[in-house]
């Protein structure tokens, strides 16, 4: 009889564990909500939106959620949400009209603190520097990208100078796909894509070319994810996603990498396996991503990414003062990522 070494036992008996901890857990599904706005404040507090006026929220990791439909917004599909915390949030509502909300008491009551009611107006993303200072983003109006920021923790919204707003190309825009096609940057600075017929990153007046598939509506950059060490002013490592939603079992174009603040940009070897709507930082080299086709992880920084569920979720994030992970998509799915 072959007696087995110590340690190739070892490896053997641990091998089954480490190919099944990489995977999603489903939390939740079967409701006729379609969520794109997460904010996962930390590894208990998650809030969630979605269309129908829907928000949730959950204080015990997403095991159980208290679900609302904000009233006289249940028509508003809320796409992009920032909370800080079990009383604390902020949400958008896309257009039109456009509204973003705040509530002070988890919930219980809203604030209207913005209002756009131009026709065509169409907010697309929020991000937060911290609770006080935020902005959102959203489509061209007379060819120019809408931008408005706070600096009183949401409870007031102010659009820039006319002179400052980002000119956008012909049939260029923003994709309300997760809420992250926005980032911050840098402590002062933000940073967002486009897409459609071209895809750029815009970081205040440079705009950079990606390379990825664009000339459609449906293509282009859907979401950027920045690595922030708080060493590096501004962050130098970032990745994009996006793809054509239209055909969204294609994985050429669909995402790119960057080492030197979005300057020049790189394929990866093994690109996710589809359209990808959101992608976020774990650790410095570890990434997830998530589409309507599945989600995918990357050891490398983005270089190479493998599948790791087939189910389809909108919008993937971290906790902001945590390490868990939690995904959200259509039919009511929320899940989150086990290691």
């Amino acid at each position: 009889m072959r007696v087995i070494p110590p340690v190739v036992f070892f490896i053997f008996c641990m091998t089954p564990a480490f190919l099944i901890a990489q995977h999603v857990k489903m939390l939740q599904r079967g409701t006729a909500t379609s969520i794109r706005g997460l904010s996962v404040v930390n590894d208990k507090i998650i809030w969630a939106t979605g269309t129908n006026g829907t928000v949730g929220r959950s204080a015990d990791s997403g095991n159980t959620w208290k679900w609302m439909r904000v009233k006289g917004f249940e028509k508003t599909d809320f796409r992009a949400i920032e909370a800080f915390d079990a009383a604390t949030a902020i949400i958008m509502g896309i257009g039109e009209p456009a509204y973003i909300l705040k509530t002070n008491d988890g919930g219980k009551s809203w604030k209207v603190v913005f209002e756009d009611r131009r026709k065509g107006m169409f907010l697309d993303a929020m991000a937060f520097w911290n609770e006080q200072s935020g902005i959102v983003i959203g489509d061209p109006l007379d060819e120019k990208l809408f931008i408005a920021r706070t600096f009183d923790g949401g409870d007031t919204w102010q659009g820039l100078p006319g002179q400052n707003y980002p000119v956008a190309q012909q049939g260029e825009a923003l994709f309300a796909a997760s809420g992250t096609n926005i980032r911050p940057l840098s402590k002062q600075e933000a940073c967002f894509v486009t897409g459609g017929t071209v895809s750029r990153l815009f970081i205040r007046n440079k705009m950079i070319a990606l390379p990825l598939v664009q000339g459609k509506a449906t293509t282009g950059a859907n979401s950027i994810a920045v690595y922030n060490n708080r060493k590096q002013k501004p962050a130098k490592h970032m990745v994009v996603v996006g793809g054509d939603f239209e055909a969204d079992t294609v994985a050429a174009q669909n995402c790119a990498i960057s080492q030197d603040g979005g300057n020049t940009w790189k394929a990866p070897e093994i690109p996710p396996q589809g359209y990808r709507s959101c992608v976020e930082f774990i650790t410095k080299k570890r990434l997830v991503t998530c589409g309507t086709t599945g989600v995918d992880i990357s050891e490398d920084g983005g270089m190479r990414w493998k599948l790791i569920s087939n189910e389809g979720f909108h919008v993937c994030r971290k906790a902001k003062n945590g390490k868990m992970i939690f995904l959200a998509g259509k039919d009511g799915r929320i899940a989150k990522l086990v290691w």
